[in-house]
């Protein structure tokens, strides 16, 4: 009896685990500062468009970090199309609650969507760049910049 049990818990809990289908990517600034001149770039391809995607921008900054949101330029080729490019202001942290990400010690990580919504994506070879645009430069507290696209979940 307690290995039928242990067998239909096994394939049970197998059959709820999903593959989630994600890249992401980012780039490390050595001396914890983000030149605007530093313009990280990221490829992926997609291969899925029936799935839906949200794509993010990812941040990791030290607790130093003395803003309360980033101003980035994300630059975005689709395949086969011109570059686009957006202004996005990403929030970081508000008066009342702090920094709004996940933190463990100084450091805090941001996983920031820049969709409005999930969206389909042409099959290709898709790039990202991303360029802070603050009116401090280098922008100081700053580790890493990138770039996540995750699949929706059907």
């Amino acid at each position: 009896m307690k290995k039928i049990v242990c067998i239909v818990c096994l394939i049970t809990s197998l059959w709820s685990c999903t593959q989630l289908d994600t890249f992401e990517q980012t780039a490390f600034f050595p001396q914890h500062e983000w030149s605007t001149k530093n313009q990280p770039s990221f490829q992926f391809e997609i291969k899925d468009t029936i799935s839906r995607y949200n794509i993010y921008v990812v941040i990791r900054h030290q607790d130093a970090y003395h803003y309360n949101n980033l101003w980035l330029n994300v630059i975005t080729t689709a395949p086969a199309e011109k570059s686009i490019a957006q202004k996005v202001n990403l929030q970081l942290a508000n008066n009342a609650t702090g920094w709004l990400g996940s933190g463990m010690d100084d450091v805090f990580d941001h996983r920031i969507r820049i969709t409005n919504s999930p969206i389909h994506l042409k099959k290709g070879l898709y790039q990202f760049s991303l360029q802070q645009i603050m009116r401090e430069d280098p922008l100081p507290a700053l580790l890493n910049a990138g770039i996540r696209v995750e699949k929706v979940p059907s």
